[in-house]
């Protein structure tokens, strides 16, 4: 199976590296700039060096062009496979090869579809997510799908130890799809658009902690920004601080939301938007990282109470 591979950051990385691993002949890998700040990642990984390494020629670009276009077009793929590509691909390029074109996302489509879908489902309280392989088409992540494989999420679990584990399933993935492609008994199931989830790709104000929610969703949202991504913040006394491990209180707490009490071994927020009914869990934040990069209990940071709010 001659194979173009488009691709970026270390979910790129571990695919390319699986397909050389399953013996399919690799003719060209197309991947983002690393030097460009723009396209700087929290999981970044030489795609580019993966594939001269190997002996396959690297094509770095911003986004796809006519020279792109025609690159392809000179190697003549029987499939192009796409994991972490940030930039639209025209139609005369993904229907270009045999097989067309095999996008993968992190999600359990058609659920999550769009940015971050790994620390969006987390966030939202989702039992499973997953890795979908999927028929690229016009729309983003709506292409029919073939390969589908789901993982549970635990109670404990962060963002970033998911990330890993959906990386840990590409190589079985990748193999029976590419498998089913080349034995001609690829089964596609149309998604149900009915069912389609969008998430935005997240910004730095999206990890600001928001004090109106409920304890059980900020505890969520503490381990899905775990490093390295952007953690969870919020404001103390004008000082920007990170959050870094929390949990939901055993007690529960009435007043403002946001007001710190120096109750369960650390600082216990008053969080909900009902909270004046003093019958909502609230979060206690047992470890801090401080403006100066230093970490520290919650129970000796807010020895004082007070009140945490969202912005400066």
């Amino acid at each position: 199976m001659r194979v173009v591979f488009f691709g970026y950051q270390t979910w790129g990385y571990r695919t390319l590296q699986a397909l050389i691993d399953l013996g399919h002949e690799v003719v060209l890998a197309v991947t983002h700039p690393t030097s460009d700040e723009s396209y700087k990642a929290i999981w970044s990984a030489p795609v580019d060096q993966l594939a001269r390494d190997h002996g396959i020629p690297a094509h770095c670009t911003k986004r796809v062009d006519e020279e792109t276009i025609d690159l392809v077009k000179s190697v003549e793929p029987d499939v192009i496979v796409v994991n972490s590509w940030y930039n639209r691909m025209p139609v005369e390029l993904y229907d270009l090869p045999p097989h067309g074109t095999l996008n993968f996302h992190d999600s359990l489509l058609p659920r999550f579809t769009g940015f971050s879908p790994v620390l969006w489902a987390l966030i939202s309280g989702e039992s499973e997510f997953g890795l979908t392989v999927h028929r690229m088409d016009s729309g983003l992540d709506t292409g029919d799908i073939l390969v589908q494989r789901s993982v549970p999420i635990g109670p404990t679990d962060t963002g970033t130890e998911l990330v890993l584990r959906g990386m840990e399933l590409i190589p079985d993935v990748l193999a029976e799809a590419l498998s089913a492609l080349e034995s001609g008994s690829a089964v596609w199931r149309p998604q149900n658009k009915s069912e389609r989830t969008f998430c935005h790709k997240r910004s730095e104000r999206d990890s600001a902690l928001d004090w109106a929610r409920p304890a059980e969703v900020l505890e969520r949202f503490v381990r899905a920004l775990s490093d390295p991504y952007p953690r969870a913040f919020t404001y103390y006394n004008t000082e920007r601080i990170e959050v870094l491990e929390a949990r939901v209180s055993e007690a529960r707490y009435g007043g403002t939301p946001g007001r710190v009490t120096v109750q369960e071994q650390g600082g216990a927020v008053v969080c909900g938007s009902d909270a004046y009914r003093a019958e909502n869990r609230g979060l206690v934040i047992t470890r801090i990282r401080c403006a100066d990069g230093s970490e520290v209990s919650g129970e000796e940071y807010f020895r004082r109470g007070g009140y945490l709010y969202s912005g400066n």
